[in-house]
């Protein structure tokens, strides 16, 4: 199976198969990237896109609302290639650069 990664519109979006699947603006709670347990990490922007095994991970820069920092991260998952498919984590899913994200919903 080839899947056509890749970011879209200067970094705006993570493009799966040309369909945007995460994106700038989003709200991310992101573990290990300030000092807060846990950011919450407005997405100001994508600067790239990889595929570890079926997660595909995007490295990303904005600002944690918490505490303000501004901060880039390392790989964080944005989903999992499921068959022929994607799934995105959940909303609420804690992410982790380098690691998984924890997909509770």
């Amino acid at each position: 199976m080839t899947v056509s990664l890749r970011t879209l519109d200067d970094g705006a979006w993570v493009s799966l198969d040309d369909e945007r699947r995460a994106g700038a603006s989003e709200l991310w709670y992101v573990a290990g990237v300030c000092g807060c347990p846990v950011a919450d990490l407005v997405v100001e922007g994508i600067t790239d896109v990889a595929v570890d095994g079926r997660t595909v991970a995007a490295e990303t820069y904005g600002t944690c609302i918490r505490c303000g920092a501004s901060v880039t991260t390392g790989p964080v998952p944005v989903g999992r290639l499921v068959g022929a498919g994607f799934e995105p984590l959940a909303a609420g899913a804690v992410r982790t650069p380098g690691g998984g994200g924890d997909n509770r919903k």
